[in-house]
């Protein structure tokens, strides 16, 4: 197979790297020599996590290197080492670590050597990990991270609803999933007319895209992401600086299409149906309305409070549609609201659930493979904020009480009753470099999902 950038299956030249954290500090001290030790004082080296310190050999050169970590399954803890040891230099384990933490080391390293470099080359190329074993598994999640940071990097100029239906139709070919897309006009036809009420504006089609794949005796799981490929908020206009990074308003699309890949390449004995309506919330003069009522699939009308709390209304027809295929599992994936943002900042998706083992599962998971997030309450009381005189429900209301809760409440309403569901107020973004998470895009809770699923499967 090809290795992903940063990997070698080649250990020739290969220099030794070791792996410290404080607790571990003196116990390998003990076992370097006195010349490295006075070294080692010399760069007052004590092993504080995230710093790395290469070793001289008698000749001048490199005698190998120390990377000191904090977490050993933390993945992120090994992130900086890629590009903070020399360009291109190759290095082996000095000692191999123990399955997880080494799985947790593998999957640190290539997030580290990430860099999003479809438009300007990188200036220097990270450091090589000599490897060998099964390495598969965490492979595939690494692609299934860098598949949902270059989704969500790529200028919606190049990442509309159309590519993102050829995406799909690449992972149907790949993996012989059957793939429909209902697009245009063909969307209030076929019964999906919120989709096509948030997107009729755009210059590029509204469209639900639908990918199936598995045996259908295995478990069902619907998942689905919202697609909104960019967002001007609507004749809701936002201001610049709340416009400049909404090409990301289709993370929850890149995660679970992300999602769907890492299932159907693991070979997970499940059945999937992935769901991504796919749409721009553009300006124009058939841009849908503040004040207007909209149809949805489930039959209930809705009143646009506000144009820019389309996330849910485009959702609101796909979750009814998966529902009515009777899943086992919905899983929806959206970077829904700023509310969720302020709550809990940019590192926590917020995470509700209408079934308790489902979500307990799912934070568990994140525990595990450290990659977490928080439950918040589905509180119905604030139901009272989606009121609308003229319709069943509005889309959002004057209150800015609550926001993240009241816009999963919304979904919720859309979910069948006795359906599990859990849905997911993600970021999908860096705002600042940080070693293995670049400004950009990011995949958040990802990780989790997959091991959730795979647990759950046995």
């Amino acid at each position: 197979m090809n290795l992903p950038q940063g990997f070698t299956d080649s250990a020739t030249d290969a220099l030794p790297l070791h792996v410290v954290s404080r607790a571990s500090l003196a116990a390998w001290r003990a076992t370097q020599t006195p010349t490295i030790v006075a070294w080692l004082d010399a760069q007052g080296f004590d092993a504080t996590a995230g710093t790395v310190l290469t070793l001289p050999a008698a000749d001048g050169g490199l005698a190998g290197a120390v990377v000191a970590i904090g977490d050993p399954l933390d993945p992120y803890c090994y992130a900086h080492a890629p590009f903070a040891l020399p360009p291109g230099s190759t290095w082996k384990l000095a000692v191999a670590p123990e399955p997880a933490a080494l799985a947790a080391l593998q999957l640190g390293w290539g997030l580290g050597c990430y860099r999003f470099s479809r438009y300007k080359p990188w200036p220097r190329v990270p450091a090589q990990l000599a490897i060998a074993g099964d390495h598969a598994e965490v492979f595939d999640q690494l692609a299934a991270c860098v598949r949902v940071r270059d989704l969500v990097n790529t200028p919606t100029e190049h990442m509309g609803p159309d590519q993102l239906e050829q995406v799909a139709c690449e992972l149907a070919e790949r993996f012989g999933a059957t793939i429909a897309v209902v697009s245009g006009e063909d969307l209030i036809t076929r019964n999906f007319p919120a989709i096509h009420a948030v997107g009729r504006a755009s210059h590029r089609a509204p469209r639900l895209i639908e990918l199936q794949w598995g045996n259908p005796a295995h478990p069902h799981v619907a998942i689905v992401g919202k697609g909104v490929c960019f967002d001007t908020g609507g004749l809701d206009l936002k201001p610049a600086d709340g416009m400049r990074n909404m090409k990301k308003d289709m993370g929850g699309a890149a995660h679970a299409i992300a999602l769907a890949e890492l299932v159907m390449a693991r070979a997970l004995p499940l059945r999937i149906t992935l769901l991504v309506p796919a749409v721009e919330n553009a300006v124009g003069p058939n841009a849908f309305r503040p004040g207007e009522v909209i149809a949805t699939r489930a039959g209930l009308s809705v009143e646009i409070d506000n144009t820019d709390a389309e996330g849910r209304v485009v959702l609101c027809d796909a979750l009814t549609y998966a529902g009515e295929q009777r899943p086992e599992l919905i899983l929806d994936f959206a970077t829904l609201t700023g509310a969720a943002r302020i709550a809990l900042g940019p590192d926590l998706p917020a995470l509700y659930s209408n079934d308790d083992a489902l979500a307990h599962d799912w934070l568990a998971a994140g525990t595990q493979q450290r990659d977490p997030l928080w439950r918040m309450p589905l509180w119905r009381p604030y139901w009272r904020y989606l009121t609308s005189t003229i319709a069943d429900i509005a889309n959002s209301g004057p209150s800015k009480m609550a926001g993240s809760v009241t816009a999963a409440l919304y979904l919720e309403r859309f979910v069948p009753a006795a359906q599990k569901w859990a849905h997911i107020d993600v970021y999908s973004w860096n705002d600042a470099d940080r070693p293995g998470r670049p400004a950009g895009g990011e995949a958040q809770g990802l990780r989790a999902a997959y091991a959730m699923l795979k647990a759950r499967c046995g």
